[in-house]
């Protein structure tokens, strides 16, 4: 899943706004539900809960893409060197 997310083009930065922004979310559920739905505290609690349950989630997906990206870039590193190493070799036995 992580894997296709990274192909997707979906970055580690992106969760981590949404795990912030659902903080926020959180917070604004909580607020609404007690001024406006005056169903008592106790149902504010459980919309603030209920959203603020997503961060979390969003903020451990952000780490494992970002472990992806790393993974990745390493991956692409390798293989440079590989390709540059190659190039060297066959340049270095063209003169023989």
């Amino acid at each position: 899943m992580i894997k296709k997310l990274h192909e997707m083009g979906v970055k580690s930065s992106h969760l981590y706004t949404a795990g912030f922004c659902s903080i926020g979310l959180s917070f604004g559920t909580w607020l609404m539900s007690k001024n406006i739905e005056h169903a008592g505290l106790d149902r504010a609690d459980r919309w603030g809960i209920f959203v603020g349950q997503w961060a979390p989630t969003l903020f451990a997906l952000g780490v494992a893409l970002r472990l992806e990206e790393t993974h990745h870039d390493l991956e692409e590193q390798e293989m440079g060197m590989f390709d540059s190493a190659e190039g060297k070799r066959s340049r270095s036995h063209a003169g023989v």
